[in-house]
């Protein structure tokens, strides 16, 4: 052992190399009695848009992510503008909402929310018709409840942004005589945008990912729609790859958008020179942006 230290190499970190390559090698060996044929054309078919159901499902998968994110930000800057408030019940009332939500599993929220306040017959959701569609109570649920708990982690993402507002800005608004509402909406969220957006897109990438969680509800989205194909046809594997190529596709073309989105807000300033061109897509895809470090992720 005292060699051992004397190299650089520490015991503890050695036993525990030893343990991962022991429980890899008894994964492998007892894997080796039922072998495994990759079935390329259900995977192809798993992986098809025109297969049945695929494009429904994805269908659902964004049109819950865009309205739950919608929500998400709306709630979030009156949480946000509820913390920084001068009236104690607001910044109770906004306080609360954030430590609730962001301190309990949206896992758990989703369960409570839409099967518990349902069997105490606190709150119904019943299928609604807007304009020949009908929404069924759950994707009702599933919007309400992603955007309710992104509104708690997007309140912290816009007050980090009104903060890296001049203050001066706010006084020269005063001294013009403007309300703080027209102050809010006119000098301070327009610059504040500008720090908002990237963790904004990175929370909408979240997002996408997160719908996964709505299975528990019954609602057939993407991964629940693979979840049905694999019952079905006993091919796990195939249908969890084509369920991760489908989302991994979604993140990466909002890599592409949220990127250009990005660069147009920062034109004119420092991130947006040659020197510095901002966070580029590959920089979205795998999380290297250092302009959103810190003020989003759950």
């Amino acid at each position: 052992m005292t060699a051992l230290r004397n190299r650089g190499i520490r015991p503890a970190l050695l036993v525990g190399f030893l343990f991962l390559i022991a429980l890899a090698v008894a994964g492998c060996s007892s894997s080796k009695s039922q072998s495994f044929q990759f079935d390329a054309n259900i995977f192809l078919q798993d992986l098809n848009p025109t297969s049945q159901g695929v494009l429904g499902a994805l269908y659902v998968t964004i049109v819950i992510s865009v309205i739950a994110q919608a929500l998400g930000v709306a709630l979030g800057v009156l949480a946000a503008l509820g913390k920084m408030a001068h009236i104690a019940p607001f910044r109770v009332t906004a306080n609360v909402y954030i430590w609730i939500f962001r301190g309990t599993p949206l896992l758990v929220q989703l369960a409570f929310l839409y099967y518990g306040v349902g069997a105490a017959h606190l709150w119904g959701w019943d299928p609604i018709t807007i304009n020949g569609f009908l929404i069924p109570g759950a994707i009702q649920a599933a919007m309400v409840i992603l955007g309710v708990n992104e509104g708690a982690y997007m309140a912290e993402i816009i007050r980090a942004g009104i903060m890296a507002v001049d203050p001066g800005q706010t006084e020269a608004a005063k001294s013009l005589g403007m309300t703080y509402r027209l102050t809010m909406t006119r000098i301070v969220l327009p610059q504040a945008a500008r720090v908002i957006i990237p963790p904004l897109g990175n929370e909408f990438n979240n997002m996408l990912k997160t719908t996964s969680l709505i299975f528990v509800l019954g609602v057939v989205e993407t991964y629940n729609h693979y979840v049905i194909v694999q019952v079905n046809n006993f091919r796990p594997f195939e249908a969890y790859a084509a369920c991760a190529l489908w989302f991994l596709l979604l993140t990466t073309i909002w890599g592409f958008i949220q990127s250009r989105i990005e660069k147009r807000f920062a034109r004119g300033t420092a991130t947006g020179s040659s020197a510095i061109p901002g966070a580029s897509w590959r920089a979205r895809l795998f999380g290297n942006a250092a302009t959103s470090s810190g003020l989003g992720g759950h």
